[in-house]
């Protein structure tokens, strides 16, 4: 294997690169490498996918159609033979808890990499950009990819890189976020850290791939703690009468030693409310417990109940209601603000529980037309977003603020509803409106 002669591809940008998963990581990555130059070919098992690329249709609400049609060099299919003309196959593919579980699900990334092991050819580099807990590349990947009698660091390279997407964020793209790169042996880490070299700010190398899978784990975790204590911080201050988002607002006054954070009705995204199960799991199996973890993990867990709780001391308070028999109005199932996404949304959970409790509920969200199908809360898929419509608003009996979108009009909902609970801080703007607003 020749080294130097794949680092010299990458770097003259005549190398093909290879996306699997053309998700919310996947397909973002694809379009950064084909923008810079690289030619790439994108992989995935759904054929609307595929149809949508081809046709230059962007299925994913913070990357307009024209990324695609000015993606040149980017093809995509769901014809895994290609794999052996790659020169770089890059795996992003979901790392869920299997269902019913706390237990991280694998799936994905076997059958992806089973898929890779079959074609897989001397000279390749092969990289994972699922997060997952630290020794998944090395134990579960590695083992796969060597069964064929090809060995990583002899005949293939084989790397980590987490991603670090934040969608619809309008600063930070694929290409201004720096990458940690740890690789299988030196000679991997070389080549993967001149590949992303060509299409990031800045590559920011680690020793192995298990400290790279603990980066991204540590990064996700840090955000998992820091809300788990403004939540819970949220329910403290709330029994003294005290406004946690004012407080907070204050406190990030001061210039060092704060990082304001803030509450809401639950966790969502992929990562989030995933990463604490990975990691608590990943240390029982060597002995260790995780008790910070584990406790940020109840707390995120439990804020739905809190949300829903509140919204019946409400009803119950101004209007003698219970929740049996009321009509809910959800504003938001995206898991956070102007984006289509809607993984692991603290909303669905809400809508479960509260017609558990006799509530009839709809939502509202101008960037989601329709609940897509998942594995944890299949009925709810179709389900369909109601018209903006004043009339249509004042026939509920509260609304709640799931999702603090910018597109919505906050006065004409409050005009509106009778009761709005508000769990986004989002009627901050609104004080002629305090009467009938309820934080939670």
């Amino acid at each position: 294997m020749d080294t130097a002669a794949i680092v010299a591809s990458f770097r003259g940008k005549t190398a093909t690169i290879g996306v699997i998963g053309l998700g919310y990581v996947g397909l973002p990555l694809a379009l950064t490498f084909a923008g810079k130059g690289f030619p790439t070919v994108g992989f995935d098992v759904d054929p609307v996918k595929i149809a949508d690329l081809a046709a230059q249709r962007s299925y994913l609400g913070h990357i307009p159609d024209s990324a695609i049609a000015e993606a040149e060099t980017f093809s995509s299919t769901t014809d895994f033979t290609r794999l052996a003309d790659m020169a770089a196959i890059i795996i992003c593919v979901p790392t869920p808890l299997e269902h019913g579980s706390t237990e991280p699900d694998m799936t994905y990334v076997v059958k992806s990499t089973e898929v890779v092991a079959k074609y897989l050819r001397a000279g390749q580099l092969v990289v994972l950009e699922s997060t997952t807990y630290p020794g998944t590349t090395r134990e579960v990947m590695k083992p796969i990819l060597e069964a064929g009698g090809l060995k990583s660091g002899r005949d293939f390279l084989l790397a980590y890189s987490p991603e670090r997407e934040d969608p619809g964020n309008p600063d930070f793209g694929t290409a201004r976020i720096p990458k940690v790169v740890g690789g299988d042996g030196a000679e991997a880490l070389t080549a993967a850290v001149a590949m992303y070299d060509q299409v990031v700010v800045r590559t920011v190398p680690v020793s192995s791939v298990d400290v790279a899978e603990a980066v991204k784990i540590t990064e996700n975790m840090f955000r998992a703690v820091n809300i788990a204590l403004v939540n819970e911080l949220k329910v403290v201050y709330a029994r003294m009468g005290i406004d946690v988002w004012e407080v907070i607002d204050a406190a990030k006054s001061k210039p060092f030693g704060f990082m304001p954070f803030y509450p809401g009705p639950g966790w969502g995204g992929h990562c989030i409310p995933i990463d604490p199960f990975y990691l608590s799991w990943r240390a029982r199996q060597f002995g260790v417990e995780s008790r910070f973890v584990e406790l940020a993990g109840d707390i995120n867990t439990n804020m739905p109940g809190y949300v829903i709780a509140a919204l019946e001391s409400a009803l119950m308070e101004r209007f003698g209601k219970t929740l049996s028999g009321a009509r809910i109005l959800l504003l938001g199932v995206a898991y956070k603000k102007n984006v289509d996404d809607t993984r692991e949304s603290p909303a669905y959970r809400l809508i479960e529980d509260l017609e558990a409790k006799g509530a009839t509920t709809d939502f509202y969200d101008p960037h989601v037309p329709a609940i897509p199908r998942t594995r944890e809360h299949g009925s709810l898929a179709g389900r369909r977003s109601i018209e903006w419509d004043a009339a249509l608003l004042a026939s509920y009996d509260a609304a709640l603020v799931c999702t603090d979108h910018d597109a919505v009009d906050y006065n004409t909902l409050a005009r509106a509803c009778p009761l709005v609970v508000d769990t986004r801080n989002a009627m901050k703007n609104s004080p002629e409106w305090r009467d009938k607003v309820v934080k939670a």
